[in-house]
C-alpha cells in the first residue's frame, strides 16, 4: 500500500505533538510537511517547540529537523490533522478543503455543518457517505470533543442492544485537555473547577448527531435526552465521566457487562493499524477505572469501563475513562484517517 503524504496544522501545540508522536513509523501515512503559526515558520521542529515539547518520550527522530510552515495551502501532502485552536481553525481548514486537500479535524468549527461527519470510527461510519455531499475539491471530517468521545462508543452499544433514551453525565476531565499552558497551578491543585466553557453544550447536543441516521437531508439527530455536568480535575491525562443511563428494553448489568466487552466497530473488524483490539474493556474491580491505571488499555485507545450496576434514578449507571489526547483527539482523528483510507476514499 502506498502511503499517504499527511501534514499537521498546528503541529507544535498539545495535539499536534501528540499527532507528531503517534506518525513515527505509521504503515500508512508520511508526514511531509508541519504548519503551525507566524511565529514558529522557518524554524526547524526542535526549534519551533524547544522548551514546549510536553511529553514523556523524546521528539521523534524524522520531525526534529522538519522546517515549519505557515498553516496555508501548498503544503506537500495529500491530507492534513487539524490541531488549531477553534479561533483560527474554521477558515483555514475551509481554504485547504477548496485547495483539494482531505482536512481530519479536531477543532468545533465545522462539526455542526450539514454535510460533514462528526466521526467516531467505531460509532458512525455510515456518516462517511456525507464527503459526497461536499462541494469543494477536498473533504473534511471532524472529531467529537473529547470529553464524549470514550461514552458515545458507550452509547452506541447501549443503544443498539437495548435502546437508549436519555443519560446523565458527569465529568471529571484531565487539565491537558485546557492545552498548554492550561490552568494555573494556583487554581487547580487541590481543587475542582465545575466549569469549563462550553463544556456541557458540545456534550449534551454531540453525541445526538454522532448517534444519528443518515438521511437524504443529512442527518437526523438521535431522539435521546442528555443533560451534563463538566469538572476540571487535577489529573494530568484521562477524563473519567461517571454516567447514567435509562434504556428502552429490559437489560441486566450481566447482559450490559457482556454487550460492552463484545462490542466491536469497523476499526476492529478492518484491523486498523491504531485500532484497539477492544474498543471497550469493562473492569470488574469495585474502584476501577482509574486514570493511573488503566489510562493507557490498548495503547490509550481503548474506553474502559466500570462500576456497571443499577441506577435507583435511571436504569443503570458506570464510569468511563478514555486518554483526552490520544482516544479523544489526535488517535481518533488518525484512527477515522485510517478508515477513510482503508475504505479507498483517499
Amino acid at each position: 500500500m502506498r502511503k499517504t503524504s499527511v501534514g499537521i496544522l498546528g503541529a507544535t501545540g498539545t495535539v499536534g505533538q501528540r499527532f507528531i508522536q503517534l506518525m513515527e513509523g505509521h504503515p500508512w501515512f508520511k508526514v511531509t510537511a508541519l504548519g503551525a503559526s507566524e511565529r514558529s515558520a522557518g524554524k526547524s521542529y526542535k526549534e519551533a517547540v524547544a522548551g514546549r515539547w510536553k511529553l514523556s518520550a523524546d521528539i521523534p527522530e524524522y520531525a526534529r529537523d522538519m522546517q515549519v510552515e505557515e498553516c496555508k495551502s501548498g503544503m506537500d501532502c495529500d491530507l492534513v490533522f487539524g490541531a488549531l485552536d477553534s479561533s483560527v481553525a474554521g477558515p483555514i481548514e475551509t481554504e485547504f478543503a477548496e485547495e483539494g486537500y482531505f482536512v481530519v479535524s479536531n477543532s468545533k468549527n465545522h462539526r455542526f455543518d450539514k454535510n460533514v461527519p462528526l466521526m467516531s470510527a467505531e460509532v458512525n461510519p455510515e456518516h462517511l457517505a456525507l464527503l459526497e455531499r461536499q462541494k469543494t475539491r477536498g473533504k473534511i471530517i471532524t472529531n467529537s470533543n473529547c470529553t464524549i468521545m470514550g461514552i458515545t462508543i458507550t452509547f452506541k452499544a447501549l443503544m443498539d442492544a437495548f435502546g437508549l433514551e436519555q443519560a446523565a453525565v458527569f465529568s471529571m476531565q484531565a487539565i491537558s485537555g485546557a492545552g498548554y499552558p492550561g490552568i494555573p497551578s494556583l487554581d487547580i491543585l487541590g481543587n475542582v473547577v465545575p466549569f469549563i466553557s462550553g463544556e456541557e453544550e458540545k456534550t449534551e447536543t454531540e453525541p445526538l448527531k454522532i448517534l444519528g441516521k443518515l438521511t437524504e437531508n443529512g442527518i437526523e439527530n438521535a431522539d435521546i435526552k442528555i443533560t451534563a455536568h463538566c469538572n476540571r480535575v487535577p489529573v494530568t491525562d484521562g477524563h473519567t465521566v461517571c454516567v447514567s443511563v435509562k434504556l428502552r428494553d429490559e437489560a441486566t448489568v450481566e447482559e450490559i457487562t457482556r454487550t460492552m466487552s463484545r462490542f466491536k466497530g469497523e476499526p476492529q473488524k478492518l484491523n486498523l493499524p491504531s485500532a484497539p483490539k477492544k474498543a471497550i474493556v469493562v473492569r470488574k474491580e469495585p474502584d476501577r477505572p482509574q486514570a493511573r491505571l488503566d489510562l493507557m488499555t490498548g495503547r490509550g485507545m481503548t474506553t474502559t469501563v466500570g462500576r456497571i450496576r443499577e441506577d435507583n434514578l435511571l436504569d443503570f449507571k458506570y464510569a468511563t475513562l478514555s486518554h483526552n489526547t490520544m482516544r479523544g483527539a489526535a488517535g481518533a482523528a488518525l484512527l477515522n484517517a485510517e478508515l477513510i483510507k482503508a475504505k479507498g476514499l483517499i
